[in-house]
């Protein structure tokens, strides 16, 4: 495995950033697509949700970003908003080591006419999905005659949701000589025409393409009842975190309500959620307030929440590639893990793929701990204040020890957005904490505190 600091043209101060990160030695997919992308070539790599492929495009946009010029230079594509915000979010670490250096992320669920403001004032990185482009595109709040380099993520899934004339139609509102990179977990026919239509004599790069033997240990039980099912299995496996997938927005939400009453630590995301609501699902899970994430499939891909421990398809997807992202939310980086898909007799028709990749396991065979409940040993505190106020995390931590006494370990992951904090607490301090914030400043200033329903 190579280092980063073997590539000649990342810069001393990008070097030193990377290793405050913590990023030091290259993924497969960063070893081999930096250097022809600094190179300038056009890229068409294959390559799974988890391998580092953010750093491996985002790194040589970085690099090549003229700050003086204060037009875009780089578009990148995804298929949803998580997606967006979280390459976004990485981006901007990276980039600390160089100055005014601005990126910007479009997708629904905010104003227009606040992102095209942000565009007007300058900005050098655009992350968004297609639909909000084309929306820009259309108002003309945005031109691209100034991108030099195109990137689309997670491209088969773009595909998958029926965007194929919209990134095209984006890629002809720019200059024909543009740089176009195309990552894509899977290659199905319609990837090779997209390819075809968009790069120039690309150069192919295939790593992580199948989920590695013995990562993931997928396994299939038959079942006429699937709640009773899923509470067996979670009260034999006894997992610290389970992402569930379901295949409607009614099935989530109803599930989600069932495993509450059952005494479940849960919460829901899917798309009729507003984008803040989503933002803070995904906190509450990813910090340990919640320990039951139940999801439609806008979770099942780009959503970087480590330490999955158990996967479970509680409703089957029709599409075996579908349920190879599904259960990639687990198993990633050096970590293993359990993916679980429940069977019914009305699956037989369209989901007997299932069968054939998972080894088949009886529920009789479990041992059940009756009394065992997905709890979380912490709440989310929300603060209303954030970056925009030069709130910090050490602030937080700060005031929360030395002004409200708590001690470290009763403090978790701290998250902060533009305009909120967010505070995994000890659960049973919660209460305590909340009402104290409300006769403490941070900072010298006085912030509405509450916790997260």
């Amino acid at each position: 495995m190579s280092l980063f600091s073997s590539i000649e043209e990342l810069p001393n101060s990008l070097l030193e950033t990377l290793d405050i990160l913590q990023f030091r030695d290259m993924t497969d997919i960063q070893e081999k697509a930096i250097e022809p992308i600094l190179d300038g070539r056009d890229i068409l790599a294959q390559s799974k949700t988890g391998s580092g492929k953010t750093l491996a495009f985002g790194l040589p946009c970085i690099i090549n970003t003229n700050v003086s010029q204060n037009k875009p230079q780089t578009i990148i594509i995804t298929p949803t908003r998580e997606l967006a915000e979280q390459i976004a979010v990485e981006l901007r670490k990276v980039a600390s080591y160089k100055p005014n250096l601005k990126i910007l992320t479009l997708y629904g669920g905010v104003p227009l006419r606040t992102q095209a403001d942000s565009i007007a004032k300058g900005v050098h990185i655009l992350v968004g999905t297609p639909g909000r482009i084309q929306d820009h595109l259309a108002k003309e709040t945005l031109t691209l005659n100034s991108i030099k380099t195109l990137v689309l993520d997670e491209a088969d899934r773009m595909l998958d949701m029926g965007f194929y004339d919209e990134i095209v139609k984006i890629g002809s509102n720019m200059p024909r000589g543009k740089q176009t990179l195309l990552f894509s977990a899977t290659f199905p026919e319609s990837i090779e025409k997209l390819a075809k239509a968009l790069l120039k004599q690309p150069l192919t790069i295939k790593v992580d393409t199948i989920i590695e033997e013995n990562k993931i240990d997928e396994i299939v039980y038959d079942t006429e009842d699937k709640l009773k099912s899923l509470n067996l299995i979670i009260q034999s496996y006894r997992p610290k975190s389970l992402l569930l997938f379901c295949n409607t927005k009614a099935e989530c939400i109803s599930l989600t309500n069932k495993l509450y009453s059952m005494g479940h630590s849960t919460i829901d995301i899917h798309g009729d959620l507003e984008q803040k609501e989503r933002d803070e699902s995904i906190i509450a899970f990813s910090n340990g307030s919640r320990s039951i994430l139940v999801a439609t499939d806008v979770a099942s891909r780009g959503l970087d929440i480590k330490n999955i421990e158990l996967v479970v398809n509680y409703d089957l997807p029709f599409d075996s590639e579908v349920y190879t992202h599904r259960i990639g939310r687990t198993g990633r980086a050096d970590a293993v893990g359990t993916a679980i898909s429940l069977f019914t007799s009305a699956d037989n028709a369209k989901c007997s793929y299932v069968k054939n990749k998972a080894k088949i396991a009886h529920l009789k065979d479990l041992r059940v701990d009756s009394k065992f409940r997905m709890s979380s040993d912490y709440d989310t505190l929300c603060i209303n204040g954030g970056k925009k106020t030069k709130l910090r995390a050490g602030d937080i931590l700060g005031t929360l020890c030395k002004e409200i006494g708590l001690s470290p370990n009763q403090i978790g992951k701290i998250n902060i957005t533009q305009t909120k904090s967010y505070v995994a607490i000890d659960y049973k301090e919660i209460e305590r904490v909340s009402k104290a914030l409300k006769k403490t400043t941070i900072k010298k200033k006085r912030y509405i505190s509450w916790i997260l329903g």
